[in-house]
């Protein structure tokens, strides 16, 4: 039998990769991954900024309404107390808003009739940073009669409804005059009150926490009381809810001359020019 003997060159390398050639790849694999990753968080803000154009004026214009109607329930009611709160939550502008009913009961005890809040929090689980707004219901008065018999069990540990994600902004002030407040304390409503929100890119400050162009920001104020006299002035600075006389004379014009009592119209009455030439018109006797 002939054995066959495999002869080995020396200094011949078996084939593979050299180190140098490895560290290329993953250099290149990294750079290749970076740039997918760039593109791909591009565009995620992208669609993020497209979803807040269309979905940010439906939700203001919602919750905006929502918090007016609340603030309606106040008109014409004695026993309501309304109280308002900024300040702000992981650098973003975040307001409190508690409306709230009572009623004596038979030991005229004051009782809670409803109590409604309003109230922006962080966004712990979003996937842009930003609040969430919430709403609470609680009294006596059962607002979802779907409810009534386990609400107190729903309800217990987080009274608190989600209304809408991703707002950036979130401001309630007390009109007070000319003035707008940002904290009311527990009291008699005040005239008004204004709601500013915003689902706009939020921009870091110099001073630290976040904020909101302006053009970006939703604003509505809501009066109290509609049925209030509010007294305004023209630009000449006349008072405008005083209605002039229109029987009165006016100072640039003469008063009319009266009638005779026949129910002709007044002579004239010469002037000292007319008598003067009616004189010397008037032919005299000769002797």
């Amino acid at each position: 039998m002939m054995q066959c003997v495999r002869n080995h060159a020396p200094g011949r390398r078996q084939a593979g990769f050299s180190l140098g050639e490895m560290l290329a790849v993953v250099i290149i694999g990294s750079m290749i991954l970076v740039a997918i990753l760039t593109i791909y968080g591009r565009a995620s803000d992208a669609s993020d900024a497209v979803l807040r154009k269309i979905d940010g004026p439906s939700w203001t214009s919602e919750v905006l309404q929502l918090i007016a109607e609340d603030l309606g329930r106040t008109l014409s009611t004695d026993d309501v107390t309304v109280q308002i709160r900024n300040g702000s939550d992981n650098g973003f502008p975040r307001a409190e808003l508690v409306l709230r009913r009572t009623y004596h009961d038979n030991e005229n005890k004051e009782q809670t009739l409803d109590q409604i809040t309003w109230r922006a929090g962080y966004d712990h689980e979003g996937q842009t940073p930003g609040l969430v707004i919430y709403r609470s219901y609680e009294g006596v008065a059962q607002e979802d009669k779907l409810l009534d018999d386990n609400r107190d069990e729903v309800e217990k540990f987080s009274p608190f409804v989600p209304i809408c994600r991703g707002v950036t902004f979130f401001q309630i002030q007390a009109c007070k005059g000319e003035e707008l407040i940002d904290q009311w304390p527990a009291s008699a409503p005040p005239p008004g009150v204004k709601i500013t929100i915003s689902f706009g890119k939020p921009r870091e400050m110099v001073r630290g926490g976040y904020d909101v162009d302006e053009q970006d920001k939703i604003s509505r104020t809501v009066a109290i009381d509609p049925m209030r006299k509010i007294a305004f002035a023209t630009a000449g600075g006349a008072d405008a809810n005083s209605v002039p006389d229109p029987n009165a004379a006016s100072p640039d014009k003469k008063p009319a001359k009266e009638p005779s009592s026949k129910g002709q119209p007044p002579k004239e009455q010469p002037t000292n020019e007319r008598r003067t030439n009616e004189r010397t018109a008037t032919p005299t006797r000769s002797r």
